[in-house]
């Protein structure tokens, strides 16, 4: 592909905008109350609070990752299509009057939008309802690298960079993409499992209200393994799937499993045997009974399962000599407990799924996290605080547009970055899109349904 022609390129045109999407979208953001909850529960000390909020969200949908790339609100014919647009000057001022208290409102409007758009698109959270619908609540944590010592409680953390530690907690369903339902900002050097607690209740309590009437399964990996999170999960009525530290007594729980009770499941790279009838791969799964801290007091000791997949090793290690450190050296073991009532292989896979909630952090560090961009710290925990509805804004879109496992790229660049020229008849704006827009039939089922002028194609379950 080249040029056909020489171009002499103006930038002249007061009709033309670049994010024609953001028009439906942000439609579905007020049909579900957005601007309604920044009004009721924000209470920054600033001027048209909820106003300065929707811009942040709104710029952030439209691929800003910093306070200066809010300035793409600003272009061509923006203001002809969306009232309220501040300079990036204006709502960096903003972000910088938030304090904590400021931050965890924007946590409430969170987890009150979310179940509205789950009411206002079907097939946003499909599967968690009835007797044996089944809802999944992943949390993780992410170092979001910073440069600069001006950055409030920044430090280095667990990867060994300078930055401030994200908490992500995702609900989903085995036939969905993740929402979050709950987040924040903390300082650098937090251990990962600082506050998992509650943030899993936060999102327990979120997932109920969006409409998850069944079974509640809480996954995390070995950073969150102690009390603080199993007995957030127990308290909830919730099972728990959490990945345990291999120490001294894990190893010996391991070492215990009969030899025939493994089970070898399917696993990448696995083949069906059609003749045996199973699975030909080197991974195995089994499960012993266990109890878990036990060095805490009688009543927070969890009996429970302890499920176990080993992988054979491509190069073994050397052994000790000894029975269990020839099965060490053999294979790589990995464990968790449950108190699912879920069989083991079943088990082991929906363990395994607990990954979807990296697929979110890397949404968000490809999206409005690329970036912490203010030097105040409440500033930074407001801005995630923004880009967590922001993300869930795009996921209804996604959905209420036909395309349910679409990520953020994918929705700014089909849906949300798409070109038009405003014209006006009598009373009537029309926005011209392009012609032969691949996407027209998505774009155009989202602007339905945010219209209130018809339902999305069901998404099957």
């Amino acid at each position: 592909m080249k040029a056909s022609h020489t171009f002499r390129p103006v930038f002249d045109d007061p009709n033309l905008v670049s994010a024609a999407g953001l028009v439906p979208v942000l439609a579905l953001a007020e049909s579900a109350g957005l601007h309604d909850l920044l009004d009721e529960w924000l209470t920054v000390p600033s001027p048209r609070a909820g106003v300065k909020a929707s811009s942040v969200i709104g710029g952030m949908l439209a691929g800003a990752d910093c306070i200066e790339g809010l300035d793409l609100l600003r272009h061509g014919g923006m203001r002809r299509l969306f009232g309220g647009v501040r300079a990036p000057s204006t709502l960096g001022t903003f972000l910088r009057s938030f304090a904590y208290g400021h931050v965890r409102q924007l946590d409430a409007v969170n987890a009150r939008l979310l179940p509205a758009l789950c009411g206002q698109v079907p097939g946003l959270l499909p599967g968690g309802g009835g007797g044996d619908g089944i809802t999944f609540v992943d949390v993780d944590d992410t170092v979001r690298e910073v440069h600069g010592y001006a950055k409030q409680a920044a430090a280095f953390g667990y990867s060994r960079v300078r930055g401030l530690n994200a908490q992500v907690a995702t609900v989903c369903t085995p036939a969905t993409a993740p929402l979050i339902a709950a987040a924040g900002l903390r300082r650098g050097n937090v251990k990962s499992a600082t506050g998992g607690g509650r943030l899993l209740a936060r999102a327990i309590s979120t997932a109920r209200a969006a409409g998850t009437t069944g079974q509640v399964m809480a996954r995390v990996d070995s950073a969150y393994y102690g009390w603080d999170y199993v007995g957030t999960a127990i308290r909830h009525d919730a099972w728990f799937s959490v990945t345990v530290r291999m120490d001294a007594k894990v190893t010996a729980a391991i070492s215990g499993i009969d030899e025939q009770a493994w089970t070898t499941i399917r696993y990448p790279h696995a083949i069906w045997d059609p003749d045996e009838q199973r699975w030909v791969s080197d991974a195995q799964v089994a499960e012993v009974g266990f109890t878990a801290f036990t060095s805490r007091r009688k009543s927070q000791q969890v009996a429970c399962r302890l499920v176990v997949r080993r992988v054979k090793r491509l190069a073994p290690k050397a052994g000790d000599g000894t029975v269990q450190g020839e099965l060490f050296a053999d294979y790589r073991y990995h464990g968790f407990i449950t108190n699912s009532t879920l069989d083991t292989v079943t088990a082991d896979e929906r363990h395994r799924d607990h990954a979807i909630v990296e697929q979110v952090i890397a949404e968000l560090k490809d999206g409005p996290l690329a970036h912490l961009p203010s030097g105040v710290y409440a500033a930074n925990a407001a801005w995630v605080a923004c880009a967590v509805i922001a993300f869930n804004l795009a996921r209804a879109a996604a959905v209420a547009a036909g395309m349910p496992k679409a990520r953020w790229s994918t929705l700014r660049e089909k849906i949300i970055g798409v070109p038009a020229r405003i014209a006006v008849t009598g009373r009537r704006h029309i926005l011209h899109l392009p012609t032969d827009w691949p996407w027209a039939t998505a774009w155009t089922q989202l602007h339905k349904l945010a219209a209130g002028t018809g339902p999305p194609t069901p998404i099957p379950a």
